[in-house]
């Protein structure tokens, strides 16, 4: 067994171990790839697929499989000395720094209301509750949730801004 995985390791040359059935798969995409561009057409994952009687997402896994990792540090661009690695390109919108100010200035301001006001906007817009269900809740009427709500909402608004 260990003399099998060395050969296939040497065999395959890869840090990332691909099962062989995509493999066999990805190796007859790129066969019917040649063959449709033999015929001086254009190979489109979709042409592809059709032929092969598959999914275009599985010729997209087979191709994606036996494609090489690339390194994070991998430079794209170099001028004058400025090199501009992969990594800077990359970016988690949802984690910006402008969000994550923002998701601070936020706990913030609601940390300033009265547990009152903390408790009708945890009802209202976290657990989704009507102001009459809240109403009910915490035994006042509906009215006043309604203002307590609005109040609350323009602090957070004046703390934030």
């Amino acid at each position: 067994m260990i003399l099998g995985e060395i050969k296939r390791f040497l065999r395959d040359g890869n840090s990332l171990r691909v099962s062989r059935s995509i493999r066999d798969t990805a190796y007859k995409i790129l066969k019917v790839r040649e063959a449709i561009e033999e015929r001086d057409e254009e190979a489109t994952i979709q042409k592809i697929a059709n032929e092969m009687q598959v999914q275009e997402r599985e010729v997209v896994y087979a191709l994606d499989a036996i494609s090489d990792p690339v390194s994070l540090y991998e430079p794209v661009y170099n001028k004058s000395g400025d090199t501009l690695q992969l990594l800077d390109q990359l970016c988690d919108e949802s984690q910006s720094d402008e969000i994550w100010t923002e998701r601070v200035a936020l706990k913030e301001a609601i940390h300033r209301l009265t547990e009152r006001e903390r408790k009708i906007l945890t009802l209202r817009y976290y657990e989704g509750k009507t102001q009459t269900e809240i109403s009910a809740e915490v035994g006042i009427s509906q009215a006043q949730v309604s203002r307590l709500e609005k109040t609350a909402l323009k602090q957070i608004k004046a703390s934030i801004m």
